[in-house]
């Protein structure tokens, strides 16, 4: 037996209302907590690293993974800032002006309009 749905009936059925969560990006955690949990993990026994992983929401590849960082040294290079030193103000003033300097000359050999 075949049930027929007109488009009638379709349409007056009501649309879910619940909005679709989007897809979170993938976290990214400081070389501080990275540094903090795997001394709390390597202090506990197998009960209190699971219940560490479980409170944290974290596997245990992270764990294998910040391990071989901590080994490589990366940790210490992932807490350092990154990109260039802010510029000291006065220096920034002193390029400005010499830049003024170099371009003042040439535009005193244009004869003028």
């Amino acid at each position: 037996m075949t049930t027929v749905v007109s488009h009638a009936d379709a349409m007056d059925q009501t649309p879910d209302p619940e909005v679709l969560e989007r897809a979170k990006r993938p976290r990214s955690y400081s070389a501080r907590y990275k540094a903090e949990i795997l001394a709390e993990y390597e202090q506990l026994d197998k009960a209190g690293k699971g219940a560490l992983l479980r409170r944290e929401g974290l596997y245990t590849s992270l764990i294998s993974e910040w391990r071989k960082q901590r080994d490589r040294g990366a940790l210490q290079a992932l807490g350092a800032p990154s990109g260039r030193p802010p510029a000291d103000p006065v220096e920034r003033e002193n390029a400005r002006l010499r830049r003024e300097n170099q371009r003042l000359p040439a535009s005193w050999a244009r004869p003028a309009r």
